[in-house]
């Protein structure tokens, strides 16, 4: 039992240092193309952090067929990421975190709400929506992923059109410039890769803790696995919030909220 306790503190070091990683050379990416502040956040940012969970889901549902696991940690990765910004305003010790924040953030955090109840209502409605489905695949998958688009799309213009212009000096690498967009590139691509094994890796670790405990797998999912694939986030977002990054800080949260439930479509086609 001891061994598999193990295995998840190590994996959890793994996922925690590729994930602040692909967070650091994403961002340098974002910087180099001319991105920045809350989309950055909520696009770029929110999906490289997300990465855990994306393939740790895949894993779960594709080679273990645990479907709980795999929606348990992205319920609970969502849920962690809320906790995460109540830590993050009670360490900014320089006034409010939301007051600080552009009220630019309500945008998308009123628009990952929709994204969030959609998929619990498909969940309730359960076994009824089989006779919609395509194939294997489920109805509501192609709506997920309709609309993430349109959302990301709804606050792209909203950000185009709101000219802000003090936000690409929100950079987590701000003085890290003379790194290259290629080699930029490169170390994004083995973080990455590093999360694409780790995650794996805990899913399968996931699932040997609820045989040996006897827990339930959505609660295995939902607080272990949740936790570890939430580091990424956790760890981004307090560096944001060291630089004086607040934007960043919550749209890495929120867009990382956002992007969860789009994954959810991505595990349905891998669950055969």
């Amino acid at each position: 039992m001891l061994v598999v306790w193990i295995k998840f503190v190590v994996c959890v070091v793994i996922v925690l240092f590729a994930g602040r990683n692909v967070a650091k050379y994403g961002d340098i990416i974002a910087e180099k193309t001319g991105l920045g502040g809350i989309w950055v956040g909520v696009l770029l940012v929110a999906i490289a952090t997300s990465l855990p969970e994306l393939f740790t889901g895949i894993s779960a549902a594709a080679l273990l067929k645990t479907p709980d696991i795999a929606i348990g940690d992205l319920f609970g990765a969502n849920t962690f990421n809320i906790l995460n910004l109540a830590i993050l305003a009670i360490v900014y010790k320089k006034g409010s975190l939301f007051a600080e924040a552009s009220p630019r953030n309500t945008l998308s955090a009123g628009l990952s709400l929709i994204m969030v109840v959609l998929p619990a209502i498909f969940i309730f409605l359960g076994s009824g929506m089989c006779d919609f489905a395509l194939g294997w695949i489920g109805v509501y998958t192609p709506v997920l992923f309709i609309l993430y688009l349109v959302i990301m799309r709804i606050i792209f213009n909203y950000e185009k059109n709101a000219r802000t212009s003090d936000l690409p000096s929100e950079s987590l690498t701000s003085g890290k410039s003379q790194i290259s967009l290629r080699r930029a590139y490169l170390y994004y691509g083995i973080a990455a890769a590093v999360i694409i094994g780790a995650g794996i890796w805990l899913s399968f670790i996931g699932n040997e803790i609820a045989e040996k405990t006897g827990w339930e797998q959505s609660f295995v999912g939902s607080l272990f696995i949740a936790f570890a694939t939430t580091l990424p986030e956790i760890s981004v977002s307090f560096a944001a919030l060291r630089l004086g990054a607040i934007d960043i800080c919550v749209a890495n949260m929120i867009g990382s909220n956002i992007f969860n439930m789009c994954i959810i479509g991505v595990i349905d086609l891998f669950y055969l």
